[in-house]
């Protein structure tokens, strides 16, 4: 059948010529925290070492039951394997190319680099914490922005004290630096 005619997601059980989309621009580091790095690394080890080996045991089983065509046991297993195998190689690559950096052993401390907890005053006399993370650990309702994002660039160097604009989707907003803490 021609690639044309087939639905995203649809394959003929072979992942090989799938590619890995890498979410980094080219030639950027990939910057993470400690935590940030035990978290891909504790993933990976579970899908290896406990999801894996309970589907492939799944698969095994639903193979011996005849006729795979229209296995289900068997069919979702395999599709789940592929789902694990892309994410077990994403993984992998994130983790070989992670550049931990340690937020305290960061040099001025004074100023906002990655790593940095930084809490600042909006106009509206509200008070938000953000800590400028790696982009895999990036979870804006836990408070944690990536170092790639346009509200971490633009806190980039600042010191606390600083008051500057803020150029958001809703326009121009002016900020003051609360604090600084690399944790």
């Amino acid at each position: 059948m021609s690639k044309a005619f087939t639905k995203e997601g649809d394959n003929d059980g072979n992942d090989d010529d799938e590619e890995i989309i890498d979410i980094l621009p080219a030639e950027t580091p990939n910057y993470m925290t400690p935590t940030g790095f035990a978290a891909l690394q504790a993933e990976l080890r579970q899908l290896l070492y406990t999801e894996r080996p309970k589907i492939v045991e799944i698969v095994s089983w639903a193979a011996g039951n005849g006729d795979r065509s229209e296995n289900g046991d068997y069919i979702y297993g395999k599709r789940r394997l592929r789902e694990i195998d892309r994410r077990v190689r994403y993984l992998a690559k994130r983790i070989e190319n992670a550049n931990v950096v340690e937020p305290e052993k960061q040099r001025h401390l004074t100023q906002i680099f990655f790593g940095a907890t930084v809490s600042y005053a909006r106009a509206d006399d509200s008070e938000l914490t953000v800590q400028i993370v790696g982009l895999d650990e990036a979870d804006a309702g836990q408070g944690k922005i990536s170092w790639l994002s346009p509200v971490a660039k633009a806190l980039m160097k600042h010191q606390v004290g600083d008051q500057f604009e803020l150029r958001t989707p809703g326009g121009a907003e002016r900020i003051e630096i609360l604090s600084i803490k690399y944790e």
